[in-house]
């Protein structure tokens, strides 16, 4: 046919890859090491993790304050970075209502986090005043409350009450842990109760909010201290925002339920940067504390 007859030829044959053996070469992908890098979600700022760390995680191009986990925000806060004693560490949840895939759940946030538990307590010092402290952790079970967090905190409540000491509390959390049903609810109560002998023996609680602080944990112990403070932005209340423009029937401002809107309020005392928070500590408990002789 004409067409086989003035049709272009190739100049070159092809060899399939395989027939090539060793002189055969893929690209190959790029591979990024995992967490390597992070990006900001409000302003896109890509940081090196390192250097992200450096900074307490807070990005340089918007000041947006990125979720720190416990171990990182004892070495910010408490001096020398670590506890003089840790509280209840081998303290662990059961699964009383026989949730289906709960112990398997705990059990992957343990390997992945290093921690028993979604809160860390212990006794410690800031600027040389000492202090127990309970930080929360939302990598583990979203920081949800369950028996052992209520357990905890409110055992470094009664350890802050003999020992004479101040008690402060960083809040991360998504709230009460649905898988311990009423179980986790009645922790609302107990921390509370226990805050309130605090109160009656004159003890300073301090409750840092951070983002987020949600559901039973915002409507119980972290609401209740002498004061009240949040990191920017942090994300602040009890029901969800869609649930509560659809009981009321009214679209919410923008900034609702953000730690500068609370402030604005009155429902807290002041929002602190991240990389002013141990100052600031530092002096409040410097005011609070009875020195001797005074």
């Amino acid at each position: 046919m004409l067409k086989d007859l003035f049709g272009k030829k190739r100049k070159f044959a092809t060899v399939p890859s395989q027939q090539l053996g060793k002189l055969a070469v893929e690209p190959k992908e790029k591979e990024v090491p995992e967490g390597l890098m992070h990006k900001c979600p409000l302003c896109g700022t890509i940081h090196y993790s390192k250097d992200l760390e450096k900074n307490l995680r807070v990005c340089k191009g918007c000041q947006h304050h990125f979720p720190m986990s416990a171990q990182e925000r004892v070495q910010s806060i408490l001096d020398d970075g670590v506890f003089v004693e840790e509280f209840d560490r081998e303290m662990t949840s059961a699964n009383p209502l026989g949730f289906p895939g709960y112990e398997e759940k705990l059990e992957k946030d343990r390997d992945a986090t290093s921690l028993n538990e979604a809160v860390v307590t212990g006794e410690g010092r800031i600027k040389g005043t000492p202090v127990i402290l309970g930080v929360m952790d939302q990598r583990f079970r979203m920081g949800s409350m369950g028996s052992v967090v209520g357990e905890k905190i409110t055992r470094a409540i009664e350890r802050a009450i003999e020992r004479k000491y101040p008690f402060i509390l960083f809040s991360a959390s998504g709230g009460a842990r649905m898988q311990e049903g009423v179980l986790s609810l009645m922790q609302m109560a107990k921390t509370s109760a226990a805050l309130a002998v605090l109160a009656r023996e004159r003890l300073l609680f301090i409750s840092v909010l951070t983002n987020p602080t949600t559901g039973g944990v915002s409507a119980s112990f972290a609401s209740l201290g002498d004061i009240n403070i949040a990191e920017p932005g942090a994300l602040i209340g009890f029901a969800g925002r869609r649930i509560i423009e659809q009981t009321i029937r009214q679209e919410l401002p923008k900034d609702f339920q953000t730690s500068e809107f609370l402030l604005k309020h009155g429902q807290l005392d002041m929002v602190v940067h991240r990389k002013e928070l141990r100052d600031t500590l530092g002096k409040l408990l410097e005011m609070h504390t009875v020195r001797e002789g005074v």
